[in-house]
């Protein structure tokens, strides 16, 4: 088969064993033709064809972002931005400005913000956006999600007051005092006022699932696992039809709407090449930031919080098996080690019970592990998706909150050594798409300023290869799509991110200095054409 295009005079990292670092790939259409020698690739370029040379350049599969919420994301470039603020005074500083441009009435809405990082790391208080926005409702997410923060007009409009009881699978913070909400709510309490804003419109959620397609392109991104439902469902068809979607999405279906996905017969895998059907999404437990993820001892310093369980054991079971049977696998958020064993639970029992043996489980982020469950991932063939820049971002958290139990946070050494596959991704927006931050945490446990000093638990690293291997391989293979995604070989899909930098060989803390210098989806330059091609 003779080759529209290749690309030649690079160092291309296959991730296929059969070839595991070539010189040049030819493509043609959609797809890779063959790997190999520069004078072998380029005997087959066809007549008229074009050669690229790649100038020694780094290559590898096209990245894939195993879990993340893209349409949240694509709205949160135009919110309120509170992401990595050093302090309250600065995170009242950006709301103000907010609400000085906003008339009056009007919602205000952000996320991002981390108590951890102010001074006291006390959550702060309705009292705090009174101050400078006391004309708005707001409600600002904390960087995981699972904590919110609003103003006295937010809670008053949600009809929150110290008699307001908290929702199953929520907290309303309260004054010890006066039992007056604070303005932190965490995980189900957060809909008592999320309920009141305003839906995305199908046009400004396609203009946003856009924009957040251009950032992720610029990451090297050309998939994602995305864990939203119909709002974000409708903007990727809409693109899809259009012609203008440009990554391979695969969907996840909300518990919520688990019953009617079964009642019309969708099973995962549904889909074509650029939009399928994934897995129902379900939770566990909370965050380690809210300080609700489900575990088995107290929180430190705690004696009397265990978390939150957002679904108890036994509805985790019977979803499970529901899904099983109707041919769905299940992607379940679990953060702490008890609600981690609750979903190893669910699933044993449905692989005792020989339902569903083909389908493809996962545990969304697996952050902390009882030493007696680590072993049941590869055993049941249950896939821990994680996300590597929460390790080092959330290491002191994990100190302070699990102590000693956080060497098996984020253990992805002691789980590959198991034989479990890794998928990696980003959960953004809590935290930044780009890629390479995820594969320099992974082998450094370091944050960008290089503390702590030789890592935090380091033993629980991988190697760069590793790393690459979680958001190619190991994403393609959690969704049974390794067939045609996640390595650089004949038959695949040409998906390839050219990096400037060879990352599998320099000092692994300047994987951060490493820019992605084109992605191409499909044969298509989606990122860096002038560059690629000017070169």
């Amino acid at each position: 088969m003779h080759a529209d295009r290749v690309y030649f005079n690079g160092k291309i990292h296959t991730m296929d064993e059969a070839r595991p670092v070539v010189r040049a790939v030819a493509i043609a259409g959609n797809q890779i033709v063959a790997a190999g020698g520069d004078d072998e690739m380029r005997a087959l370029l066809a007549p008229g064809g074009q050669a690229v040379d790649l100038h020694g350049r780094t290559v590898v599969p096209g990245f894939t972002d195993a879990h993340l919420h893209f349409l949240s994301y694509g709205l949160s470039l135009r919110q309120i931005d509170l992401a990595e603020v050093p302090t309250l005074a600065e995170a009242q500083q950006r709301v103000a400005a907010r609400a000085a441009a906003t008339p009056a009435g009007h919602w205000l809405t952000g996320r991002g913000w981390d108590q951890s990082l102010w001074a006291g790391g006390r959550f702060p208080s309705r009292h705090d956006l009174d101050a400078v926005a006391p004309d708005h409702p707001v409600l600002l997410r904390r960087k995981c999600g699972h904590a919110a923060w609003a103003n006295s007009r937010a809670l008053a409009l949600a009809g929150i007051g110290a008699d307001t009881p908290d929702p199953f699978g929520g907290e309303i913070e309260r004054d010890p005092a006066t039992g007056a909400p604070t303005g932190i709510l965490k995980e189900l309490a957060i809909d008592l006022v999320d309920r009141l804003l305003a839906e995305p419109s199908d046009a400004e959620a396609v203009e946003a699932v856009r924009a957040a397609m251009a950032v992720a392109h610029t990451h090297g991104i050309v998939g994602i696992h995305n864990m939203e439902g119909a709002a974000a469902l409708r903007a990727f068809q809409t693109l899809r039809d259009a012609g203008e979607l440009k990554l391979r999405v695969v969907q996840q279906i909300p518990e919520a709407d688990m019953d009617a996905a079964i009642q019309v017969g969708l099973r995962s895998g549904w889909g074509d090449d650029l939009l399928r059907i994934g897995a129902v999404k379900m939770f566990a437990d909370g965050a380690l930031g809210a300080r609700t993820a489900l575990m088995v001892e107290p929180y430190e310093g705690e004696p009397d919080n265990r978390g939150i369980a957002v679904a108890t054991a036994e509805h985790l079971a019977a979803q499970v098996d529901k899904a099983a049977r109707a041919g769905l696998a299940v992607h379940i958020h679990a953060i702490g080690d008890q609600a981690n064993r609750h979903v190893l639970d669910a699933i044993e029992a449905t692989r005792r019970a020989g339902v569903g043996l083909e389908l493809r489980h996962r545990i969304e982020h697996a952050q902390v592990l009882h030493p007696d469950d680590l072993l049941r991932f590869a055993e049941l063939g249950v896939i821990p998706s994680m996300q590597p820049i929460h390790c080092t971002q959330d290491m002191r958290m994990a100190d302070a909150h699990w102590g000693a139990r956080s060497r098996l946070a984020y253990a992805w050494r002691s789980l590959a050594e198991t034989g479990a596959v890794l998928a990696f991704g980003s959960d953004a927006p809590v935290e930044d798409l780009n890629v390479l931050r995820g594969i320099h945490a992974t082998v450094t446990r370091r944050r960008g300023d290089g503390t702590p000093a030789g890592g935090w638990y380091p033993e629980q690293s991988l190697t760069v290869d590793e790393a690459v291997a979680a958001y190619t391989t190991g994403a393609a293979y959690s969704v049974k799509r390794e067939h045609v995604q996640g390595r650089i070989a004949p038959g695949m899909f040409a998906d390839l991110v050219v990096l400037s930098e060879d990352i599998f060989s320099i000092p692994a803390m300047s994987i951060l200095e490493t820019d992605v210098v084109a992605t191409i989806v499909g044969g298509e330059i989606v990122h860096g054409a002038a560059a690629l091609l000017g070169a």
